[in-house]
């Protein structure tokens, strides 16, 4: 008699994602270190080479975290004329505060929604196919 594979649950790819768990069965690490990957699920097995979000975590956090503290910057250089060791302790700390901790977040959604929509890369349909 064959053995039956596991069925796993279909998990939302915002929860798993944001915290770092495996897509398939949401217990396994999905990351090595800060931002790398591992490669398979230590749990389910999982592996993970079909993941790739390219730059998508980058230009999320620079549209929605860095262009409003350089927004920031620009208005405290403008409004006060502020010396440089005032953006030192208020830009600087505010750009890696909003720049920094998404990016593992964000990466782990968009990994977990590839999977969660088995999102492939496009190919050219040749004729006959």
């Amino acid at each position: 008699m064959p053995a039956v594979p596991p069925t796993y649950p279909r998990l939302s790819p915002l929860e798993t994602g944001v915290r770092g768990r495996c897509p398939r069965c949401g217990e396994g690490h999905l990351f090595n270190g800060f931002l790398t990957l591992a490669p398979r699920c230590e749990v389910c097995g999982l592996d993970y080479s079909f993941a790739d979000p390219a730059d998508g975590p980058a230009f999320f956090v620079i549209t929605f975290g860095c262009l409003p503290s350089i927004i920031f910057a620009i208005w405290l250089e403008t409004a006060y004329q502020a010396p440089y060791w005032v953006h030192l302790f208020t830009t600087l700390p505010l750009l890696l505060l909003t720049c920094i901790p998404p990016l593992r977040p964000l990466k782990g959604w968009l990994v977990a929604s590839q999977y969660f929509y088995k999102a492939e890369e496009g190919r050219l349909v040749k004729p006959g196919e």
